[in-house]
C-alpha cells in the first residue's frame, strides 16, 4: 500500500472508527465515523461465509433495498478477483462493472462506487464495503479505505458470529461450532487455552448437531490429563444464524464424588447399556475389577441399581463425553 499522510482530523476519524467495531457500535457507528473524512451517500458490507463459501449483504445503509443476488454477482467480476489480488478498492463504473453498476447503484442515482475488499490484520479475508456517491470520489478515497479496512473488516467476520445462545452458563469458557467443523468465536465468552486445539471437539460437536439432543452435559479429560465439565448447546451460526451448529461451554473441574478417572470410565459405560464383561473387554479390565469398581460406584453415588445409576449419572453429567 502506498504511504500516505493523515491529518489529525482523519486520525481522529480513524480511532473512532476502531471505537465503534470493538465497542459494540458496530458497522453503523464504524461508518458514521469514516463518514467525517470520506464523503459518501450509501454503503453496504458483504461478508463472506468461510462455512459456505458465499457471500451475504448484512449491512447497508443510503440504499432502499439490496437485491439479493447482488453480493454473489459481484464475485463473479473480474474487478473482484482484481480487488483480492491487489487488496486494494475499485472504482466502478469501468470496464467490466457496467452491467452491475447500471443495475445495483444507477437506480439510486448513484454515479460512483468503489468496492474495497475487507482483510484481517492477519490476512484472512472476510467480505466487502461498497460504497456510492452522486459524485467521483476524492482521489485520496481509496487509500483511505484501504487504511481503515483491517478495522472493518471484523464487522464482517461471520466466524464470530454466533446467534443467541440460551443456556450458556456463568464462568465457562466457550467456542461454537458449525457441521464442516469451522470454530466461531462466542460473543463475550473467551475459550480455555487447554482445548483450544483440541481436534476432538469439532468432531464432538458434529455428532451433537446431528443428533437430536437439545443439549448434552458430561466430563472431557484433556491430553494433558485435566478434567473439564462440558456443556454442548444448539445454537445458530453464520449468517443470521442460517446454519446449525453447537456451543461447547467448559470449565476445568476436579472429579465429582472422589470419583476416580478409571471408575468414571466404567460409568460411562454402564450409562451405555453395556455389561460387565462387555466393559472389560472395552477396558481391558478383568470382570472382577469391573465389579469391584461398581461396587465403589454403587457407593460413592447412594444408588442400588444400574438404572438408578444411569439416570443420575446422566442428570448431573458424570460420564465422558470424549470416548
Amino acid at each position: 500500500m502506498a504511504e500516505i499522510t493523515l491529518s489529525v482530523r482523519q486520525l481522529q476519524a480513524f480511532a473512532e472508527v476502531g471505537y465503534e467495531v470493538a465497542g459494540g457500535g458496530g458497522a453503523h457507528g464504524a461508518m458514521a465515523a469514516l463518514r467525517r473524512v470520506v464523503p459518501l451517500e450509501a454503503y453496504e458490507f458483504v461478508a463472506f461465509d468461510p462455512a459456505t463459501a458465499r457471500h451475504h449483504s448484512v449491512f447497508a445503509d443510503g440504499h432502499r433495498r439490496i437485491d439479493g443476488d447482488a453480493a454473489e454477482e459481484y464475485t463473479g467480476l473480474d474487478a473482484y478477483r482484481r480487488a483480492l489480488a491487489t487488496r486494494a478498492p475499485v472504482a466502478m463504473p469501468e470496464p467490466g462493472t457496467e452491467r452491475y453498476f447500471r443495475r445495483h447503484l444507477a437506480p439510486y442515482g448513484w454515479r460512483a462506487g468503489l468496492t474495497a475488499p475487507l482483510f484481517l490484520a492477519g490476512g484472512r479475508y472476510t467480505g466487502l464495503l461498497h460504497l456510492a456517491a452522486r459524485d467521483s470520489f476524492a482521489e485520496s478515497t481509496g487509500s483511505l479505505v484501504t487504511a481503515v479496512a483491517p478495522m472493518l473488516a471484523h464487522v464482517t467476520d461471520l466466524t464470530r458470529w454466533v446467534i443467541d445462545p440460551v443456556g450458556l452458563p456463568s464462568g465457562f469458557h466457550a467456542v461454537a461450532f458449525d457441521r464442516v467443523g469451522t470454530r466461531r468465536d462466542v460473543p463475550g465468552a473467551t475459550v480455555s487455552p487447554t482445548l483450544l486445539d483440541e481436534p476432538g471437539l469439532a468432531a464432538l460437536a458434529r455428532a451433537f448437531i446431528d443428533s437430536r439432543e437439545l443439549s448434552r452435559h458430561g466430563l472431557w479429560l484433556d491430553r494433558g490429563g485435566g478434567w473439564h465439565e462440558l456443556r454442548l448447546i444448539r445454537a445458530g451460526v453464520g449468517f443470521q444464524g442460517s446454519l446449525q451448529g453447537a456451543l461447547v461451554a467448559e470449565r476445568p473441574c476436579s472429579l465429582p464424588y472422589e470419583l476416580t478417572g478409571r471408575e468414571v470410565d466404567v460409568l460411562t459405560r454402564v450409562a451405555a447399556g453395556d455389561s460387565n464383561p462387555q466393559i472389560a473387554a472395552a477396558l481391558v479390565l478383568s470382570v472382577r475389577t469391573v465389579t469391584t469398581h461398581l461396587e465403589h460406584i454403587f457407593a460413592k453415588l447412594g444408588c442400588d441399581s444400574r438404572t438408578r445409576l444411569t439416570t443420575k449419572a446422566l442428570a448431573e453429567g458424570l460420564c465422558r463425553l470424549d470416548t
